[in-house]
């Protein structure tokens, strides 16, 4: 039998959203929500995954799903490789937008703003933290580029691992963190029959609005 998408929904019923429970600081509250979806969802879902979306310098879109690896005042913190098609895109168009999504709460939150990247010293501190594998990693991928096949990215490792057998395993150049700075953020809460509830901040002049967006 073939598959029907059409027949494929779910009704939420875990709650609603009102204004009086909500935080007038959006950052504020998406960590309260971070810290419950990592309490509620479920192995191998990670609370901290997010999908990336980025603008080409020919005004195409392009998405892919990274981990949220810091969260502050100033904003969203991920990492990755400037080089790679991601960071082309960031160099070409600093705009960006995030989405997490939380089945598991029957949430989602969008966030929306500019990508700037982190100085040099955030990103060595993240760096070092990192296993010394993932670390070897940074250094052989040369990402987004075209690879003959996998034994060509394991022999590049295999260099990459004799290269740092008697020297000290720092960070690439081409490697490094990025930081969302939010305007707009939404959160999303799953009702039943679609009437969902949308909570809309965007930032004017240094100040939070809220409102409510229809489902």
């Amino acid at each position: 039998m073939p598959l029907s998408l059409a027949q494929m929904r779910r009704n939420y019923t875990l709650g609603g959203l009102q204004e009086d429970a909500a935080a007038h600081d959006p950052l504020q509250m998406f960590e309260q929500w971070l810290i419950q979806a990592r309490e509620t969802e479920c192995a191998p879902v990670e609370a901290n995954s997010m999908h990336l979306a980025t603008v080409d310098s020919q005004g195409r879109p392009h998405g892919r799903v990274l981990l949220l690896k810091g969260l502050s005042a100033e904003g969203f913190t991920f990492f990755g490789n400037y080089q790679s098609a991601k960071g082309q895109e960031l160099d070409a168009n600093p705009w960006a937008a995030m989405t997490f999504f939380w089945p598991g709460l029957e949430r989602q939150v969008r966030i929306e703003g500019q990508v700037g990247r982190l100085s040099a010293q955030l990103s060595d501190e993240y760096f070092d933290s990192r296993p010394v594998a993932s670390r070897l990693g940074a250094w052989a991928s040369p990402q987004s580029q075209v690879l003959a096949n996998r034994a060509a990215l394991e022999e590049l490792l295999a260099q990459t691992i004799r290269r740092f057998v008697d020297q000290p395993l720092q960070r690439p150049q081409h490697w490094g963190g990025y930081c969302l700075r939010p305007e707009r953020m939404e959160f999303w809460q799953g009702r039943a029959d679609r009437l969902h509830d949308r909570l809309d901040y965007r930032l004017q002049d240094g100040v939070w609005q809220r409102s409510r967006l229809a489902p």
